[in-house]
């Protein structure tokens, strides 16, 4: 069951690469969805493996910047909706 895990979450982390800017964050934004049902989020949870990997794919893409870009995104999205 680990070995699944672990290749599953290179398969992920790979396809995060190969991921736009667009689609990297609607991934982080979906999710950021998901995980708001969670009780108590476990490090064991695919979803929460999920989300580390993303930020750190977000944060490899644009270094320094921690997640400030995919926040800008976020605004930038909300504001397309509202108008």
């Amino acid at each position: 069951m680990t070995y699944f895990v672990a290749v599953a979450e290179r398969a992920f982390a790979s396809a995060l690469e190969a991921m736009t800017d667009e689609e990297l964050f609607a991934t982080m934004a979906d999710l950021e969805i998901r995980s708001e049902t969670w009780v108590k989020p476990s490090p064991h949870d695919e979803d929460f493996a999920k989300i580390v990997l993303t930020e750190s794919a977000i944060e490899r893409r644009f270094p320094g910047q921690l997640l400030k870009p995919y926040k800008e995104w976020q605004i930038r999205r909300t504001r397309r909706n509202c108008a």
